[in-house]
C-alpha cells in the first residue's frame, strides 16, 4: 500500500481505510481536527461526535454550514467518524503488534481524498437512464510514539 507520507517504520503505524461510503469533505474535517491530537484524545473526540455531544469545524466547505453555539461553521459527520474510528483502533492495534506504548502515541499524518467511483444507473422515462454513481473515500492514518 502507497501511503502519501514517508516515515521511518520502526518509530510509527499505519492503518488504511479503502473505498469508504462516506463523504470525502466530511473526512477531510475530520483529518484536519484529529491531526496532531494523542490517539486517546482523537478516540474521545470520534466518539462525541458519533454521540452528538460535539460539533466537528468545518475547514473544508463552509457555505451553507450553520454555525455552532461554541464555534464558527460545523456538523455531526456520524457516518465518516464511525470509518474513521475503525481506522484509528486499527492503527493503535499495529501500534501494539509492533510493541509501541498505546497510550504513549500521536497522530502524525491523517489524510482524506477520494476513491473509487461505483457507477450505476436509474431507469428513466421513455427508456432513458441517470448516472447514480456512488463516490467513496480513501482514508490513512500514521501514528507515532511520543517520548
Amino acid at each position: 500500500m502507497k501511503y502519501s507520507k514517508d516515515t521511518d517504520p520502526d518509530k510509527t503505524a499505519k492503518a488504511y481505510g479503502y473505498e469508504l461510503h462516506c463523504s470525502k469533505k466530511d473526512s477531510m474535517n475530520i483529518a484536519y481536527a484529529i491531526k496532531n491530537m494523542k490517539v486517546a484524545d482523537a478516540k474521545k473526540y470520534l466518539q462525541d461526535i458519533i454521540d452528538m455531544k460535539s460539533a466537528l469545524p468545518t475547514k473544508v466547505h463552509k457555505k451553507k454550514r450553520a454555525h455552532k453555539k461554541t464555534m464558527g461553521p460545523g456538523s455531526y459527520p456520524t457516518k465518516a467518524s464511525k470509518y474513521i474510528l475503525k481506522i484509528l483502533e486499527n492503527a493503535e492495534n499495529n501500534a501494539e503488534y509492533k510493541g509501541f506504548d498505546a497510550e504513549n502515541m500521536k497522530i502524525m499524518h491523517a489524510s482524506a481524498y477520494g476513491g473509487r467511483v461505483i457507477r450505476g444507473i436509474m431507469p428513466r422515462a421513455q427508456g432513458r437512464a441517470t448516472d447514480k454513481n456512488t463516490r467513496t473515500t480513501n482514508f490513512e492514518i500514521i501514528i507515532e510514539e511520543v517520548e
